[in-house]
């Protein structure tokens, strides 16, 4: 069974849970402006083509109140497109709350933090890389949170 859990955003990210094996990347985006990218959904496509998928959990937003009206419309537009991807590849999706997956993933855990999720993987996956190039010298947050919303599908479909 292959379940993909998706941190939306563009600095979010996409899990595969498949078995024993994890995999996550960051979110594929691509240039738009010189200062502005959007999710490439060519790519996103591809990705999620390459595996024969039993379930996608998507992690539900909404807009924030801080959120400029450019960068919401963004946020918004990416989030139609994985839904829209899902939709035509014809994969079963489930939008799930933050709350929820964090509810079930990170019991016990202090709450606020972001590197929650960073911790949680690791314990579940040990080897896991949270990298998201060899440059960078931060785990990922987005590819963290992507593989907990993974756990959270694997274990609701049991």
């Amino acid at each position: 069974m292959t379940i993909i859990g998706i941190d939306p955003g563009q600095s979010g990210a996409i899990a595969w849970i498949k078995g024993k094996k994890v995999k996550a990347v960051m979110m594929p985006t691509q240039k738009m402006t010189k200062t502005k990218n959007e999710l490439d959904g060519q790519t996103i496509c591809k990705l999620l083509k390459k595996h024969k998928v039993d379930h996608v959990f998507i992690e539900k937003v909404h807009s924030m109140p801080q959120q400029g009206v450019s960068s919401t419309f963004t946020f918004a537009k990416g989030y139609g497109i994985l839904i829209g991807i899902c939709t035509a590849l014809e994969m079963p999706f489930t939008l799930v709350t933050p709350q929820a997956w964090k509810k079930v993933i990170c019991a016990g855990m202090p709450k606020g933090s972001k590197d929650i999720s960073i911790i949680v993987a690791k314990r579940l996956w040990p080897k896991i890389n949270l990298y998201p190039t060899s440059r960078c010298t931060k785990e990922s947050d987005g590819m963290a949170d992507a593989l907990c919303i993974a756990e959270y599908g694997r274990r609701e479909l049991k």
